[in-house]
């Protein structure tokens, strides 16, 4: 049996470039911008829809669809098939995300049995399935056939998508391997509707179950009638919904869906949409599912059949024709899109029917995970703001998540971060792209200062190359960044390399178009924040100018943890936080000194895991960028007066003008002199006051003796 993504497995198609957009999270917070007359068949959500009484983020997937049924929304959801390669699964983890942006409300992933499609490889369909649902931040259904395999078999690829947070099934029966013989087996899977009682019967109502519907009967059964029966004996097995085959008259679609309600099959029935992108995949596509397409299309397709812009373009027009017609008949609520692995076409028919979001209400900060086991996660650390995947990849083995405040931090069970090699960790950018934009070849540490300057101006290197990405971030930067870019500029010139900020809100609107995020009608707040690598000349200047601004919190630690000063110990502050009607105060984003002793190591680790690798060993290259892995400290500052504004930018400048100083290093002989003095005044000050100066003291005076290097 059918559905169209299973005939892909024996299709090829080439990956498209990967392009870097600002990822978006979950779809459960919509905001459609509307101009003018909407498309026919537009989605009827609006700011006065009860968006606060739609289904929470662990909602089944069968209770969305009802919900957004029974309260007219519209949506769509697509379908894509596991790659051959590594490459195209980085490739199609970056193509979720840039699809992610329109806010469909699931994917699903298709099931091929000669590609060990339960295991672990990048190429497995279970382990697209788990990246789609746990990395991208995707409601994910996963295609499961039962030809030829045991109860066992099934029993336990099903518990495996269970532990992995995959909630959907779609159950298929599916055909045996090619040169296989498909056999009738006693006790055994002989069609979808004994997967479906299997599942129920193991599982109870864990999973939603999704089954095919044939809007032209299946091609292996008797008559339509008999196949509309079967679908009857699936639903009533336990299947919660249907999707449908292919089909290219939305006519025929809704006389089967007529048909289905007419024998009593009262479950949701969403028409399968396969947009033609291409004369010879249509012909292989309608081969495998035995359907011929209408003569009126094969008429227009003929005389362009070389023509691949042209097909494209008359698919694209066709289907939004047929979708509208589909939406405005009043039974159609939502479109599943046979994707082929591509996305031109899907996403701009689901712009002209008006079912592609074009901004989203973020429900948190950052970029959440779709498992249900995370469901009430509230609160990270700021630091994997921009390595979100790294994050839940070391916290996927928690028990519970924080929910509201993140505590008293102890000691943090990440998980270690050895995994480089896994591909939704790599980086997604080959290495002779980095290489072309971080240097083929590196000469000074100015060299690096340049390329982190040109990553924040957008700017193109001396070959004419723009620096679109650094090992710590991947993605565009954050609009909220704009404000901060000249001063992150003129900082990076000047060997302040910073990985992370976000600028002081102070009541933000929650629908901001850049700063909100929850639900509607609240306010936002943020702390100024900075994060960054320096050398430890710099360090000594820093530790010196910290004294006069009490109302910032810092972090300074080496590679090996061997120096780390910090003024805010065993304790998380709040860097940014939500007030909202009838809710606590939600504080989604922390400075954890525990955390960041975790978070340091990878990102120091990122130095030589994406930058250094790429050149050979002994290289002076190489050497230059162990200079800053084994040498430099990184640095996190808050300043915690986000109603006055940010001042860190003012302290950094007086650290310059101090390092600057000719009388800098006496100060440092001085500093050496008195220390003892100054080690029994500190101790007479408040608890949190005398930890702040002994280790500002200790370091320097480490500085001062020779444990600490002056300068690189």
């Amino acid at each position: 049996q059918y559905t169209c993504g299973e005939v892909q497995a024996t299709m090829s198609s080439a990956d498209p470039p990967v392009r870097r957009v600002q990822s978006t999270p979950s779809f459960k917070y919509f905001q459609r911008t509307d101009s003018g007359q909407k498309p026919s068949g537009a989605c009827s959500r609006s700011s006065s829809s009860p968006r606060d009484r739609s289904p929470s983020r662990e909602a089944k997937l069968i209770d969305k669809i009802n919900w957004n049924i029974a309260h007219n929304e519209t949506w769509f959801s697509l379908e894509f098939f596991p790659p051959r390669t590594e490459a195209g699964a980085i490739n199609l983890l970056s193509r979720f995300e840039r699809m992610a942006q329109g806010g469909p409300m699931f994917v699903d992933i298709t099931w091929h049995p000669a590609g060990n499609p339960s295991g672990d490889g990048e190429t497995s369909s279970m382990a697209i399935a788990n990246c789609a649902l746990n990395y991208c931040g995707l409601d994910c259904m996963l295609h499961f056939t039962c030809a030829n395999q045991t109860k066992e078999q099934v029993t336990k690829n099903l518990q495996k998508a269970k532990e992995l947070g995959i909630k959907n099934i779609l159950a298929l029966r599916g055909d045996p391997l090619h040169g296989d013989t498909w056999e009738f087996v006693e006790d055994g899977f002989n069609y979808a509707t004994d997967l479906v009682k299997h599942i129920r019967e193991v599982f109870g109502n864990y999973f939603c179950i999704c089954v095919a519907g044939y809007p032209h009967g299946h091609p292996e059964c008797g008559t339509y009638k008999e196949d509309l029966v079967h679908l009857k004996e699936k639903v009533d097995a336990g299947a919660d919904f249907i999707i449908t085959q292919l089909f290219f008259d939305a006519k025929k679609y809704l006389q089967f869906y007529e048909d289905c309600r007419s024998i009593g099959i009262q479950c949701p029935i969403i028409p399968g949409i396969l947009p033609i992108q291409g004369y010879s995949s249509l012909r292989q596509l309608t081969k495998l599912s035995k359907l011929s397409p209408p003569k009126q299309i094969m008429d227009e397709i003929q005389p362009i059949k070389d023509d691949d812009e042209a097909i494209l373009k008359f698919g694209i027009k066709y289907a939004t024709e047929m979708c509208r017609e589909l939406l405005d008949s009043g039974v159609v609520h939502g479109l599943h899109f046979y994707t082929l692995n591509r996305e031109v076409a899907t996403g701009e028919i689901a712009k002209g029917v008006g079912l592609w979001c074009e901004n989203i209400q973020k429900p948190l900060p950052w970029k959440l995970s779709a498992n249900h086991k995370r469901s009430a996660e509230e609160v990270r650390p700021i630091f994997w703001s921009s390595r979100p995947k790294s994050y839940i990849h070391r916290t996927k083995t928690w028990d519970e998540f924080p929910n509201g405040r993140w505590g008293i931090s102890s000691s943090p069970a990440f998980g270690e971060l050895s995994d480089y090699y896994l591909f939704y960790l790599k980086s997604k950018l080959k290495p002779e792209v980095r290489r072309k934009m971080w240097g083929e070849e590196l000469t000074c540490e100015r060299d690096v200062f340049e390329v982190f300057k040109l990553y924040i101006t957008g700017e193109s290197n001396k070959h004419g190359v723009k620096v679109k990405a650094l090992p710590w971030n991947e993605e565009e930067l954050a609009l909220e960044t704009g404000p901060l870019l000249e001063n992150l500029a003129k900082l990076n010139e000047r060997g302040i390399l910073t990985i992370n900020s976000q600028p002081n809100v102070n009541s933000a609107p929650s629908d901001h178009s850049v700063y909100g995020w929850g639900p509607k009608g609240g306010y936002v707040y943020q702390k100024a924040y900075l994060e960054f690598f320096a050398s430890p000349q710099f360090v000594q200047g820093l530790l010196h100018i910290l004294p006069k601004y009490p109302q910032v919190n810092y972090h300074i630690i080496n590679k090996n943890g061997s120096h780390d000063v910090t003024n805010c110990l065993q304790r998380a502050i709040a860097v940014t936080w939500g007030v909202f009607p009838g809710k606590e105060i939600v504080q989604p984003t922390v400075v954890d000194p525990v955390s960041y002793l975790v978070w340091k190591d990878e990102a120091f680790d990122l130095w030589y895991q994406h930058w250094g690798s790429l050149y050979p060993k002994d290289s002076h290259s190489r050497e230059i960028i162990e200079v800053f892995e084994k040498t430099y400290f990184l640095i996190n500052l808050v300043d915690n007066d986000f109603v006055k504004g940010n001042c860190l930018w003012e302290l950094l400048e007086e650290v310059f003008k101090k390092i600057e100083d000719p009388t800098f290093e006496n100060m440092h002989l001085l500093l050496e002199e008195e220390s003892d003095e100054q080690f029994e005044d500190a101790l007479s000050q408040p608890e949190e006051q005398t930890t702040q100066q002994i280790g500002i003291l200790e370091t320097l005076k480490d500085v001062c003796t020779g444990d600490m290097p002056i300068a690189v």
